[in-house]
């Protein structure tokens, strides 16, 4: 079968596009039949969701009190995802409105952007919601599934956790084939003369489509911290009462937060992650493409340039779709034997993500075969996916009862709460060096491999195409993480419906495997995002070359006769001009030429006469005031009418040049200390707010303690509603300020520190939020881990002194690893995506705001 697979796929990369190059950079054109793989991908995770949905929901749902409990939950979750998506819409509405003013008003962006980012923000939405609605009716199905043996509850919870993982792939892949089919295909061409609409260049498709993935990064930070925080208030409150309090067991009836605390793991662990993962799967794929563009730019359109532009941004794309394909493949040999332990059930989850990786490497080969790039990439792609492998076998060590790390914390528990705290922090801070040093050798491999320490381009579309790899079996990988809150929530059912021994036992086993399974998609989860936010970076440098044409083109002054001059637009642009008929904005964007200025001749400057008024860096030649140009961005128009900027392109250090991206420059460094002091700010702030809201669950669950009678004896039922709302009040209002938080800094810093405090910014955040985000989601998953390796039978077992040291440590360890670490990964990159968004503006206000508090970076600094 794979065989067979193997050559079809070969067939179709094989297929020469179909048609000759026509209009404007490509676009129009037919594209390459390979291309179907993408949108067939995206079907093949769509159909296989929804077989594995059904073959879930066939399954028995146990009794009718499991139903029941089942029931309560999904009501719950609904009840609180209601709530979310009321504050999400309204703050989507405002910033789609944001937008639409940057775009009509301002001229600094397309006007396809605020519905772009508005249907990002509903897939990622849809996403979550499907995976959510689906694990809240596997619960009860996985208990009643371990009753006739742990593999059978294994098989059902996993293939919950698929239609997690497949449908988030499956939308992500038909969002940007959709969307890029649209703009490539339709955009200019149908009703053209009707609407007035212009045809793209690839440039041009690829920034836009990169700006839908802000849409995507909000609504996963609202879900990831709004989740997060609902969840650890539940949790918090549970264990901290009922256990230590109390002295019950863990998802025990009687504990009226119980229920709130499975909601908050459907809530937090399934729709926050798929929304998480959703926007890190666009994001990685949105900008390879857009720099695999960039990276052949040409001013002057060589023979067959377009199709090596079309080829390597299509290339993530199809990578992708055979990504699903592997991933499929790797979730049917996924199974156990009845005895397992846990090495040995860690062990049947490990079968199907590596076989899915395994899979993807001559996929890989297929790909850069068909479409002519240079094999060296393939190399990068292979070292995203040895890092992925790396990240998740390092957290599984430091998580992992199985291992000593885990069992050292453990051990901890004898002398009291104090050394597990200290020893749970000691071991995510440790930690972080194999994630670090593998995403850190993957950078280098992936960047070097292409050449990019001689032509940088190249090298960042290595780094994007390996983050594409660590993400191409994100359908399996997260299919592991989905896995673990609905194995989370079938023990809790067990426990509350007074299943036998044998069931529990089980069912725990499940869910510590699906503690180390969450921690290690934690991990996979953020070292994605750091590879996808190197990428980020190089994308919003190519966005300020858009922003700047655009610049350009607002201020077009052109008449006849007038096409050899240059104007000033300020702050070392420059702008050039040769249509004097054209019109719409398009028109105007492909009649113009954006410059920078350099401070002498070079190998990529043109020369052009000084324009009046500029003095900076005037150079005589032959009698004449000149200054040296780099052109920045040329439409077609312009490139066939100046032959002098065929081979010239300001390439990435020019810009940074330009910017000021360098420690000395102030404005950079201030933007490194913004950027690393946000993540602790960001995590104060979500971890602050899982405190508030559990100590409003502790006394609600005291207060039930006291003021209902029979509930200890089990005669009376706790109020489980009045947790829920109160885990839901705690959520809503403190979810909005921490989100925002990340859309407004970029912005603000942009306005006032330029682009150069941006770049720095953003490379603060990346680097601290990594490490940090590695750290939080490590030592949450060691103490989880410890506590239930104690409830085990060791070091004395359940409602011990050890035992309740345990819990303490966990309870800190919970809005580390649930709440406050993995909203970092979104943090980092929806900062990124923001700054692409909102790249335009920057570029166009940046430098005048930093010269009316003369702070500004002069662009030819010696």
């Amino acid at each position: 079968m794979l065989v067979a697979l193997c050559l079809l796929v070969s067939q179709v990369l094989s297929q020469e596009p179909r048609g000759e190059a026509s209009g404007v950079d490509g676009a129009g054109r037919p594209l390459p039949l390979a291309w179907w793989l993408a949108p067939a991908g995206s079907a093949v995770a769509l159909v296989m969701a929804f077989i594995f949905y059904k073959s879930v929901m066939r399954e028995a749902a146990g009794s009718a009190e499991m139903q029941s409990i089942a029931a309560a939950v999904g009501e719950g979750a609904y009840a609180y995802l209601k709530q979310q998506y009321k504050v999400a819409v309204i703050v989507f509405i405002v910033i789609a409105a944001v937008l639409a003013v940057m775009a009509f008003v301002l001229h600094v962006q397309h006007a396809l952007v605020p519905l772009g980012f508005l249907t990002g923000g509903f897939f990622s939405l849809l996403s979550g919601f499907i995976g959510m609605k689906t694990a809240t009716q596997a619960s009860a199905r996985t208990a009643n599934a371990a009753k006739a043996s742990l593999n059978r509850g294994l098989t059902v919870a996993f293939r919950a956790g698929a239609v997690m993982g497949l449908t988030v792939v499956g939308l992500g892949l038909l969002l940007i084939s959709g969307w890029f089919y649209f703009l490539h295909q339709i955009w200019g061409y149908v009703w053209a003369d009707a609407i007035g609409w212009e045809p793209m260049t690839l440039e041009q498709i690829t920034v836009v489509m990169l700006c839908f993935g802000m849409g995507a990064s909000t609504q996963a930070l609202f879900a990831r911290v709004g989740g997060g925080i609902f969840t650890k208030a539940a949790d918090v409150g549970a264990d901290l009462v009922g256990k230590i309090e109390a002295g019950i067991p863990e998802d025990d009836p009687r504990n009226p937060a119980t229920i709130a605390d499975n909601v908050g793991d459907n809530v937090g662990d399934v729709a926050g992650m798929g929304a998480d993962l959703f926007e890190s799967y666009c994001a990685s794929i949105l900008a390879a493409s857009a720099l695999g563009v960039a990276a052949v730019f040409g001013v002057s359109a060589a023979e067959g340039e377009e199709t090596v532009r079309l080829n390597m941004l299509l290339a993530p794309l199809v990578l992708a779709g055979l990504g699903v394909i592997a991933s499929v493949l790797g979730v049917f040999v996924v199974r156990t034997r009845e005895d397992a332990d846990m090495k040995a059930l860690m062990a049947a989850l490990n079968r199907g993500i590596f076989l899915a990786s395994a899979l993807v490497v001559p996929a890989t080969a297929l790909v850069i075969h068909a479409f002519g790039l240079p094999w060296s990439l393939f190399g990068s792609v292979v070292a995203g996916l040895a890092c992925g492998v790396i990240i998740g076998k390092a957290t599984e060590w430091y998580t992992s009862s199985s291992f000593k790390p885990t069992r050292w914390l453990a051990e901890q528990a004898l002398t009291g709460p104090g050394t597990v705290v200290i020893g749970g922090l000691a071991t995510g801070m440790i930690s972080t060096w194999i994630p670090v040093l593998a995403v850190s050798a993957a950078m280098i491999v992936a960047f070097g491999l292409p050449g990019g320490f001689h032509d940088i381009s190249m090298g960042l579309y290595g780094i994007s195409l390996a983050a594409v790899g660590m993400l191409s079996t994100l359908g399996i990988t997260l299919a592991t993480d989905a896995y673990g809150p609905i194995a989370d929530n079938a023990g809790g059912n067990a426990e509350m419906t007074h299943q036998p021994p044998e069931v529990r036992n089980r069912t725990d086993a499940l869910d510590a495997l699906g503690n180390t399974t969450a921690a290690t998609g934690k991990g996979f989860a953020i070292g994605s995002a750091a590879l996808t936010a190197l990428a980020l970076l190089a994308a919003f440098v190519e966005e300020t070359r858009i922003g700047m044409h655009r610049e350009a083109a607002a201020a077009y002054v052109c008449t006849a006769g007038s096409q050899s001059s240059v104007h000033a637009l300020g702050f070392g642009k420059f702008a050039q001009y040769v249509s004097p008929e054209a019109a719409t904005r398009q028109q105007k964007m492909m009649a113009t030429v954006a410059y920078i200025q350099a401070p002498g001749k070079a190998e990529n400057t043109v020369t052009r006469e000084a324009p009046p008024g500029v003095t900076h860096a005037v150079f005589n030649e032959d009698g004449r005031n000149v200054v040296y140009l780099v052109p920045v961005a040329a439409g077609e128009l312009a490139k066939n009418e100046l032959a002098d900027i065929g081979t010239h392109q300001a390439g990435m250090l020019d810009f940074m040049r330009h910017f000021g991206v360098t420690p000395m420059n102030p404005n950079y460094l201030v933007g490194v200390f913004g950027g690393m002091m946000l993540v602790f700010v960001f995590c104060a702030l979500t971890m602050k707010a899982v405190g508030r809201a559990a100590g409003r669950m502790i006394d609600e669950v005291r207060r039930q303690f006291r003021a209902i009678p029979g509930i200890m004896e089990g005669t009376a039922k706790p109020d489980y509603a009045r947790c829920v709302e109160i885990a839901t009040q705690g959520a809503q209002r403190a979810m909005v300020f921490p989100s925002l938080l990340a859309i407004i800094a970029p912005v603000a810093v942009g306005l006032l520190l330029d682009v150069g405090g941006v770049l720095g910014l953003l490379v603060g955040g990346l680097t601290g939020g990594f490490a940090v985000a590695v750290f939080m989601a490590n030592a949450g998953g060691a103490w989880d881990n410890a506590k239930k390796y104690i409830e085990q039978g060791h070091h004395g077992g359940k409602r011990s002194e050890p035992h309740k040291a345990a819990v303490v440590g966990d309870t800190v360890g919970d809005p580390f690893k649930d709440t406050s670490g993995p909203s970092l990964n979104i943090l980092i990159k929806l900062m990124s995506m923001v700054g692409v968004v909102f790249a335009g503006l920057i570029v166009r206000f940046g430098p005048l705001v930093g010269s009316w508090l003369r702070i500004g970076w002069d662009h030819l600094a010696r």
